[in-house]
């Protein structure tokens, strides 16, 4: 059999079980509403644009201002060729919006767990991730362990009797690291915080959070996790991203001690091999941090709008699981109901994805709503007539 061959059998496979990934295609900004080819107008509920800023004026023109100001990129990596003062401005900014003392941009959040992992884990080093965790993540720490050799460990989602046993059980290591998401992408549920932080003090361990879901979402003002929690400035290091909340085109960074981002900036492979983000991405994430502190009201709305979607799919008889987020997920069990509630819900005019195994656990499929400050009340129930509709049809309520 040909190498294309192979891989032939293998994708029609992916079609038979049900988890085949199609693109659709936009063909108009991100937002509340955009453009879908050979769909016409759809309502979003599948982005992660959840202030609603990927297409904002003030976003876009900043990108455009640094295009003519600084060009398209740099040709090489920063230590090299020299570094933007953009992207200076862009990490004092985002360090000052999660609390920390300094921030170290990369090309997406991946790379920054990526960078963090195997640079400060050795062979006498443990990192302990919840179960629950991202993919980044759980990459990140796979890096670490064949590469330094480091020890790992996981424990149950959010429990602190398991993580502390396993504490417990790693005190002759010299470095002992917790990361856990913020948010959790797929439950939508959020991290227990000063719990993780109170055993990260008492059996001396050093918590790292990867807030991409949170930053520009938890909290009065976007700060994230630590201040939904009222601990802003107390969480030792946090990765999050440019891509979501913060403007949506690219991009992520590390947060925390100032010898933290400069021995990175030393060490970290992702950042000494990969060019820095271009300057267009870099204002205008820049931008929407700025946007952020001068509109905090968005976060409110958020929040308001993700509310009331909850609470009005619950009274249409669906399922949707409980929670504080923008993240909606509505547990449907089989993944091809799941699949198919996805389909039919876009035929609808709503674009939501449906998520199985292996993304999810067996038994739990689920299509995952994502709501944007962006979203009208309008938009929000045009959404919840399609559920009906499509609920109706598939004898879900």
């Amino acid at each position: 059999m040909s190498f294309a061959a192979h891989l032939e059998t293998e994708l029609a496979q992916f079609k038979t079980d049900g988890v085949y990934k199609r693109l659709n295609y936009l063909d108009a900004p991100q937002g509340p509403r955009t453009v879908m080819e050979g769909r016409g107008e759809v309502v979003i509920l599948s982005s992660n644009n959840y202030l609603g800023l990927c297409n904002a004026p003030d976003v876009v023109a900043a990108g455009r201002t640094a295009l003519d100001r600084f060009g398209a990129g740099t040709g090489s990596v920063r230590f090299i060729c020299g570094t933007f003062t953009v992207h200076r401005e862009l990490e004092a900014a985002v360090a000052r919006l999660v609390g920390c003392e300094s921030s170290l941009t990369y090309v997406s959040c991946w790379n920054a767990n990526e960078g963090l992992c195997p640079t400060l884990l050795g062979e006498d080093d443990l990192v302990i991730s919840d179960q629950l965790n991202h993919a980044s993540i759980i990459d990140a720490i796979r890096l670490a362990k064949a590469i330094t050799k480091c020890q790992t460990a996981v424990y149950q989602h959010s429990d602190m009797a398991d993580l502390e046993t396993k504490l417990k059980a790693a005190k002759d290591r010299r470095l002992k690291l917790i990361f856990t998401d913020g948010i959790f992408s797929m439950e939508g549920d959020i991290a227990r915080l000063p719990d993780l932080l109170e055993l990260g003090r008492k059996y001396d361990a050093v918590v790292a959070v990867d807030d991409s879901h949170a930053t520009g979402v938890l909290g009065k003002t976007g700060r994230g996790t630590a201040e939904h929690y009222g601990v802003v400035g107390e969480v030792p290091i946090i990765t999050s991203t440019l891509g979501k909340a913060l403007g949506g085109a690219a991009g992520g960074f590390t947060a925390g001690p100032a010898a933290l981002t400069d021995y990175l900036t030393q060490r970290s492979r992702p950042q000494l091999f990969s060019n820095a983000l271009p300057p267009t991405v870099a204002a205008s994430a820049l931008a929407a941090v700025r946007h952020l502190e001068t509109h905090p009201a968005l976060v409110t709305r958020l929040r308001d709008s993700a509310t009331y979607f909850r609470e009005q799919l619950a009274a249409l008889g669906f399922r949707p699981l409980p929670g504080a987020t923008p993240i909606i997920p509505v547990i449907l069990g089989e993944t091809a109901k799941a699949i198919r509630m996805s389909e039919m819900l876009l035929d609808e005019g709503v674009f939501v994805t449906g998520f199985g195994y292996p993304v999810v656990p067996q038994g739990h499929a689920r299509v995952r709503c994502q709501i944007s400050a962006a979203h009208s009340r309008d938009d929000l129930d045009f959404a919840l007539g399609a559920f009906k509709n499509v609920g109706t049809k598939l004898g879900l309520i």
